[in-house]
């Protein structure tokens, strides 16, 4: 029998990861979130908010046979969300979503806690690290590489050999051109085209894209 998914932070997000995983036939057994007035209420009347916060999440494994996925639509606290689980004792147990119409050919590797939604493309030695959050008709082609808590958003396409660094955040129909790099805690803003190396904790956007000023 396999286990059930527990959804951590009730979000836009966390209603996507719970139809990508039910398509794919995993029993979602609900959300937890810290926000209390959520807590015996359901997402759009059908994804249940359980009670206790997401400190509850110990003693749910400790019930059942749970796996858990975080779903905090922001890399750094989806990162935030992981530290203060680890620093619990819950260090394993993060299972991964992928929606049935996405295919992960032999050569490529889906990291756990990682979400990719429906109509993702990954084409040969992709590497999707840990927590990563890949929205739908996302395009990742040979040898690109994504770290961990990265978030690439609907209808973002890399070419070749793309770097994306750690709770990096890659907006919507954003494109990246081959060789690049997109730094650590970056943001590409949506629609851009990157054809030089984006540095880390920078946010740029146009076309092509450049630094934005403050």
């Amino acid at each position: 029998m396999s286990s059930k998914l527990v959804l951590l932070a009730a979000s836009g997000l966390a209603l996507e990861a719970a139809q990508a995983a039910r398509a794919a036939g995993r029993e979602v057994l609900g959300c937890l979130d810290d926000d209390r007035y959520l807590w015996g209420t359901a997402l759009r009347g059908w994804l249940p908010v359980l009670p206790g916060g997401i400190n509850a999440l110990g003693a749910l494994r400790a019930e059942h046979e749970v796996e858990q996925v975080v779903c905090a639509g922001r890399g750094q606290v989806r990162r935030a969300i992981v530290q203060r689980l680890a620093a619990a004792g819950v260090q394993d147990g993060y299972a991964s979503v992928v929606h049935p119409s996405v295919a992960v050919p032999p050569s490529c590797d889906v990291g756990g806690g990682s979400i990719l939604l429906a109509g993702c493309v990954l084409t040969a030695q992709v590497t999707v690290g840990a927590h990563v959050v890949c929205m739908p008709n996302v395009v990742l082609t040979h040898d690109d590489a994504i770290d961990d808590y990265a978030t690439l958003c609907a209808g973002v396409v890399l070419g070749g050999s793309v770097q994306v660094g750690e709770a990096a955040y890659v907006g919507m129909g954003a494109s990246v051109r081959e060789n690049r790099v997109v730094g650590a805690g970056s943001t590409l803003g949506m629609g851009s085209v990157l054809v030089r190396d984006l540095p880390a904790g920078q946010t740029w956007a146009g076309v092509p894209a450049r630094l934005m000023e403050v």
